[in-house]
């Protein structure tokens, strides 16, 4: 099944940080986890203000929030198993009401659909954005997949399904500096903005 658009509606609602602090809280999200949303928020909110700046219609406070939110599965997916993304946007819809954030945190991990910028900005830059936050720092998209390669390749199976991960991203960060006329993979992100 092709993912469908959510394009901005002003009538969905958004979860400042506050309140996404809330939910990490309800969810019991551990600190360093906590402290990689928050960089990966960080890293989301920069581009989207970019594509604001390009004339694009995106609602930047949502793609920050789903940035703050995409993990919010993770800390019951440790302790019972089960897919955080998928766990996490369910959690995201019911408690924000909005679906294209819910979409960005259950797409996170890997999109199953085609990398479309102008169509499926939101979850498209929450992928790219946790793939350069390596547990709480900022690194390069190389260093970021050295580290699942050597944590989560235990096998070939698993290695080539990460391996497809990263040609996916590559492509997502192909399409955002060709669109943006900004080379992503230049940019330290550094509190939110290039240094």
């Amino acid at each position: 099944m092709k993912p469908i658009p959510f394009p901005y509606n002003p009538s969905w609602p958004v979860p400042n940080q506050e309140e996404c602090e809330r939910l990490w809280a309800k969810f019991n999200m551990p600190g360093h986890i906590r402290e990689h949303s928050y960089l990966v928020g960080l890293i989301a909110r920069c581009i989207a203000r970019w594509a604001k700046e390009k004339g694009w219609s995106i609602n930047v406070d949502a793609v920050y929030a789903a940035g703050l939110l995409h993990d919010l599965g993770k800390a019951y997916c440790i302790k019972h198993g089960g897919a955080h993304s998928q766990l996490g946007g369910s959690l995201v819809m019911e408690h924000t009401g909005n679906p294209a954030i819910a979409q960005g945190v259950m797409h996170h991990v890997f999109w199953p659909g085609e990398i479309n910028i102008k169509q499926f900005f939101l979850p498209l830059v929450i992928i790219y954005s946790d793939k350069r936050v390596k547990h709480t720092k900022i690194v390069s998209i190389e260093k970021r997949f050295e580290d699942l390669f050597q944590r989560y390749g235990t096998n070939a199976q698993k290695r080539k399904l990460i391996q497809k991960s990263k040609n996916q991203v590559q492509a997502i960060i192909s399409n955002f500096s060709q669109i943006l006329g900004v080379n992503l993979n230049a940019c330290p992100f550094d509190r939110g903005r290039m240094v």
